[in-house]
């Protein structure tokens, strides 16, 4: 992904695994703005994406033919918008992504994920609004951490 310095123009890559971090400028060291999505991946991307998050993830999983998707596209647009820097916003065409259907058990689009530190921590099919994207990303930002379980005594 590429993103222009505002102070210098330059363009400055930014690898998928840093997306929704603050970056600085290759040229002139001055921050980047943080890239609002939502972003359009590949099931490669994706994986470099959750393996760097530093804030959850939400996914939107649709396809082109899907009308209930294109429905879907302004909301989120508008949550990525309002969710800002709480969160890093994808999209995957799982027309042309079939194989991340049978990873994810996904069976009806759109379909939503959000991944907390790499794992699917909530996941929703159906035509939502960005009011309720957002609170996904919220649900699963404010749930309490999952503590290891104690070793079983043998």
């Amino acid at each position: 992904m590429e993103t222009e310095c505002p102070a210098c123009k330059t363009q400055n890559r930014v690898p998928w695994e840093r997306v929704g971090q603050q970056g600085k400028c290759g040229s002139c060291k001055e921050k980047l703005p943080r890239a609002i999505g939502p972003f359009d991946v590949t099931p490669e991307e994706l994986d470099l994406v959750l393996k760097g998050a530093k804030v959850p993830v939400l996914v939107d999983f649709w396809a082109p033919w899907c009308q209930p998707c294109r429905i879907a596209g302004p909301q989120v647009k508008k949550a990525a918008a309002e969710l800002g820097k709480d969160a890093v916003v994808l999209k995957v065409n799982t027309e042309a992504h079939p194989s991340i259907n049978k990873r994810y058990g996904i069976r009806g689009i759109p379909h939503f994920m959000v991944f907390n530190k790499g794992e699917v921590a909530l996941a929703k099919s159906g035509l939502v609004d960005a009011r309720q994207l957002i609170g996904y990303v919220k649900e699963v930002a404010s749930a309490e951490p999952k503590r290891p379980s104690s070793p079983r005594p043998e």
